[in-house]
């Protein structure tokens, strides 16, 4: 007998270890959330081929060929100017049918059932619950400035876990990073001044301003990203000094007694100290590095990432036109329409590296994420704020082609055949998919596409992203849409959904996105507070956290967080048009940024350019006063999205986080 109990001991055991492998390894119903979370939307995971493209399938071929595996169109070439009922274009579905065109289908629902998604999610938000939501928010920035005046300042950052500060890494050069970001001015501070301001707390404002005026010095032995310094210290300068300055002081009162102007004077001061790194630059695109005592430094590198050099023209333009001064615009438009100029003649696209002397291109990557997003966002926010007609055309020409060879999936979000769209990492050159992941820098895409008025593919869109983060309470840093299933694990605080969830709901209207942002608030108090802050998570599934809170959660995070819930708001309520910057910073749109008095010297230069000849750079007193009173034209229309979204989009969100 005793033979027996052991064998069935051991064929119990047996059984038991197949259970675990089958559970835990995918070789059957998987634990819980991953089975109901299909971002493959119901398909089977696929073996990618080598070279990660169908054989006998381009930018403009087919679908696929004879033998090819079958799976999500994600990872097959889009069909490039397919025309609306011919071959690759999409068919609409049967009326009345629950057919593939429904995310339930697509996700495994063949049934129609009766429908509450519409009830949870577009129902009204009551005020008491957004009043609660917009504190909360407050009081998440509040929290997490506090503790870093407290603890950390003059420093860069915070520490939230160990309450201290932090400043460059001087005993290692090499921890890009840190130091690419941290200059030893008092960045957290200086990123935050106008979160302050929005959120209409005046007398910290004008604290902090007289702080920084008082404290912050640029006459230092640092050397720091260009962009990062552009976007994160001299775009915030900017945008208080404009606050300050604003006759109309809708925030409340800002004013600084006896302002003389010095957050502009310090702007100029930082831009000056940017400026060697456009010099010595066989193409016009800037050196990635300068140090802002000596220049650019000796032993730098000659490759720069695209959105890099290309994401300066806004604040660079902002100070020029305020100073009077061609000298800041000129470089950065220069850089632009450099790497403009770089794109492939085939496929319209740019890489996401490349050599500022050569021009070659050493990324051939071209995607939505890190190394390009801010570029193709600053194209449209230059033209909005400028109105230069040829910073339109070119964002045009840029979204074409990333519609005709980034976009996989169907036409239509809610209708027709195949998966729901997504943008893709593709070959600069040939259109071909180079990998199957995301980054969470790609989120601010939808909220770019609000912009132009493309809001229906910035709903399907967002709900990718937002799909993501109710899987894990956080977005990783990149994700693989083709194993479901984080490549790099950690989460810093970013920004991306969070700014797109915001520009929906203006967009909308839509209750939904409320709800979008409460579960962000909550996630982010669930998993991310400790004692004196804010911390980084360094693995979005076992919540485990790293000891940095970035200067962009209070100066985007938050506000955006914040103006999410605050209805009333003078962002939205004083009658004056705004436009935020790549790191959040409030500009007012008016026509005082529209006047460009070297318009003709920057036509002048672009025609002897071509011709290879000597471009001449105006000095102030060579300018003329030339208006220009073109209007932002791309306004979406919003009275057509007034209206509550499909029910059928709100179930397909709870069917990818298993919530039914």
């Amino acid at each position: 007998m005793q033979w027996r109990a052991l064998v069935l001991g051991l064929v119990l055991l047996r059984l038991g270890l197949h259970g675990v492998l089958w559970l835990v390894f995918g070789l059957g119903p998987s634990m819980g959330f991953y089975q109901r979370f299909r971002l493959s939307f119901g398909f089977q995971r696929l073996r990618v081929p080598d070279g990660l493209a169908y054989p006998g399938s381009g930018p403009a071929g087919q679908q696929g060929t004879p033998g090819a595996p079958s799976g999500p169109s994600w990872l097959q070439p889009p069909v490039v100017g397919a025309v609306a009922g011919g071959p690759g274009a999409p068919r609409r579905p049967v009326p009345g049918v629950c057919g593939p065109a429904h995310w339930g289908y697509a996700l495994g629902d063949r049934g129609c059932g009766p429908d509450e998604y519409e009830k949870r999610y577009s129902g009204a938000f009551p005020p008491q619950l957004r009043a609660q939501m917009r504190d909360l928010a407050r009081g998440m920035f509040v929290f997490g400035y506090d503790n870093y005046m407290a603890h950390a300042f003059p420093q860069d950052e915070l520490n939230p876990i160990h309450c201290c500060g932090r400043g460059p890494d001087r005993g290692d050069p090499s921890n890009l990073n840190i130091n690419d970001v941290l200059g030893n001015y008092s960045l957290t501070l200086v990123d935050a001044l106008d979160t302050l301001a929005i959120m209409g707390n005046s007398s910290e404002f004008q604290k902090a301003v007289k702080l920084v005026i008082n404290t912050v010095s640029f006459d230092k032995d640092s050397t720091v990203q260009v962009f990062e310094a552009t976007i994160r210290v001299l775009g915030s300068l900017l945008s208080a000094h404009r606050i300050i300055t604003d006759s109309k002081q809708p925030f409340g009162d800002m004013t600084i007694k006896d302002y003389d102007n010095e957050l502009l004077h310090m702007a100029h001061d930082l831009a000056v100290r940017l400026l060697p790194a456009f010099e010595n630059t066989k193409t016009g695109i800037p050196y990635p590095r300068v140090n802002l005592k000596t220049g650019v430094p000796p032993d730098s590198r000659n490759e720069t990432c695209t959105a890099g050099a290309g994401s300066l023209l806004v604040e660079f333009g902002i100070l020029s036109r305020l100073l009077g001064d061609s000298t800041f615009e000129w470089v950065a438009r220069r850089a632009v329409k450099a790497l403009w100029n770089l794109r492939s003649n085939d496929t319209g696209l740019l890489g996401n590296v490349v050599n500022i002397q050569t021009g070659h291109w050493v990324g051939k990557q071209s995607g939505l994420g890190a190394g390009l997003d801010s570029f193709y966002e600053y194209l449209l926010k230059s033209y909005i704020l400028f109105g230069e007609e040829e910073d339109l055309e070119m964002f045009n020409a840029a979204y074409q082609s990333i519609q005709n060879y980034l976009r996989r999936g169907r036409e239509a979000c809610n209708e027709g055949v195949g998966d729901p769209p997504l943008y893709v990492n593709v070959n600069m050159f040939s259109g071909q998919l180079m990998n199957t992941w995301i980054d969470s820098l790609q989120a601010f895409f939808p909220g770019l596409q609000v912009l132009i008025g493309d809001v229906e593919d910035a709903i399907c869109l967002h709900a990718f992203y937002y799909a993501i983060w109710k899987r894990y309470g956080a977005l990783p840093e990149r994700f693989n849409w083709q194993l479901q299933a984080p490549d790099v694990l950690f989460y810093p605080l970013r920004p991306e959904l969070v700014e797109s969830t915001y520009l929906l709901y203006q967009a909308t209207k839509n209750p939904f996105y409320l709800h979008v942002g409460m579960d962000i608030l909550q996630s982010l108090e669930k998993y991310t507070k400790v004692k004196c802050g804010y911390a980084t998570l360094h693995h979005v599934i076992d919540k485990s956290k790293e000891d940095r809170m970035e200067s962009f959660f209070l100066s985007e995070t938050c506000k955006y967080l914040y103006l999410l819930f605050d209805e009333e708001n003078p962002v939205h309520k004083s009658g004056t048009r705004y436009m935020f910057t790549t790191e959040g910073h409030i500009i007012s749109v008016d026509k005082h940024l529209r006047e460009s008095p070297w318009k003709e010297f920057f036509s002048e230069d672009e025609r002897q350019n071509q011709q290879g000849k000597f471009v001449h750079r105006p000095k102030s007193h060579e300018l003329k006063v030339i208006n220009s009173s073109s209007n932002c034209n791309r306004v979406p229309d919003e009275r057509r999205y007034s209206l509550p979204l499909k029910s059928i989009y709100m179930r397909q969100i709870d069917q990818m986080v298993g919530l039914v």
